[in-house]
């Protein structure tokens, strides 16, 4: 009987233990609040955030690609007066930020910003980080993004209340360089090759805009083109010269600009040309000289006795020794000159 009496009790305590009330989970953490929106599209920022204000002196760099030019951010920067750098992109990251800040120095801090929308091209944040800078530098990648993203914003008003207005220094590379003149290649259809423009200047890859987006000095009637050592670019170029003077009656002018090499045009109109590559100055050659035939569906003919358009070429130097008036749009130094000419589709040079 007493081993029935443990057994019954051993069971009952079994049982009790297997009824014992389930334990509750805590209750769940509320979602964690959205991030604050970034309203400015800052990447991040080198030094003093605090915004400083100096002397400034306006100018504008034009720089070929690939490796920077550090002479030609050292002219910018000694232009900015101490004051606030800011890079501008649509895509990549805040690498120039130490670049200028901590090895070439000279500025208050340096901020990037990747405005990448038109509603951040919009934003007053935006529009005012950028009023405030003292120097702006417009980085690589892709010029369609410039002109879809910030063409007709409040953006595109601070570039050019900076640089006619309070006269601070403006530049850019690659894609950054592509949308300073008055009338740019905006590649909103994708890129087009010599091939391509000189075959029919009116292929449908062929997208100028002109007088509605950046107002840089110096720079009316004039289109920029970069990574102009790939032998490509010259013949587009020349293409684009010839439907300024096809469409618009105007003597048209352009600016190619090798990699590694920069075009830093003073507030008084003077280019020097500082790198390792050559800068190249294209005019048409006089008003009377205009294109023979210029048509859609049919090859660029732009020959004039072979001396259609006038180049003048300078090599770069670390001092930026060769230089060119584009007052005058001649009067250079240190360089060479030579004639661009296009016979039934076909680029050649001449003496």
């Amino acid at each position: 009987m007493r081993f029935r009496l443990l057994f019954l009790n051993a069971a009952l305590l079994g049982t009790l233990s297997f009824c014992k009330p389930t334990q509750m989970a805590p209750p769940a953490a509320p979602p964690a609040a959205p991030p604050a929106p970034n309203l400015t599209g800052s990447l991040g920022i080198a030094g003093d955030p605090a915004d400083a204000t100096g002397t400034t002196t306006g100018g504008t760099v034009l720089m070929g690609g690939s490796t920077d030019v550090d002479e030609a951010i050292r002219w910018m920067v000694a232009r900015a007066g101490g004051g606030d750098f800011v890079v501008l992109r649509a895509t990549g990251t805040a690498g120039y930020n130490s670049y200028v800040f901590s090895e070439l120095g000279g500025v208050n801090s340096c901020e990037t910003l990747l405005i990448n929308s038109r509603a951040l091209a919009n934003a007053p944040e935006v529009e005012a980080r950028v009023r405030g800078a003292e120097a702006v530098f417009i980085a690589g990648g892709d010029q369609a993004n410039y002109v879809n993203f910030w063409k007709g914003t409040r953006l595109e008003d601070a570039l050019n209340y900076l640089r006619n207005t309070k006269q601070v220094p403006i530049g850019g590379t690659s894609a950054g360089c592509a949308i300073q003149g008055r009338t740019y290649f905006s590649a909103l259809n994708g890129t087009i090759t010599s091939a391509e423009a000189l075959a029919n200047p009116y292929n449908s890859l062929l997208t100028l805009g002109r007088n509605d987006f950046l107002n840089n000095p110096y720079l009316a009637d004039v289109v920029t083109d970069t990574h102009f050592n790939n032998p490509d670019r010259s013949g587009r170029l020349v293409t684009f010269l010839a439907r300024l003077s096809q469409d618009f009656g105007v003597v048209g002018r352009g600016i190619g600009v090798e990699e590694a090499t920069a075009v830093c045009i003073g507030a008084d109109g003077t280019g020097k040309v500082f790198g390792r590559g050559r800068a190249f100055f294209l005019s048409q050659n006089g008003s009377a000289n205009a294109p023979e035939a210029c048509a859609s569906g049919t090859r660029l003919h732009w020959n004039r006795g072979r001396q259609a358009v006038r180049v003048y070429q300078i090599a770069g130097t670390p001092a930026g020794t060769g230089t060119f008036d584009l007052n005058v749009w001649g009067n250079g130094t240190g360089g060479t000159g030579k004639y661009f000419y296009v016979d039934q589709g076909t680029l050649g040079s001449s003496n």
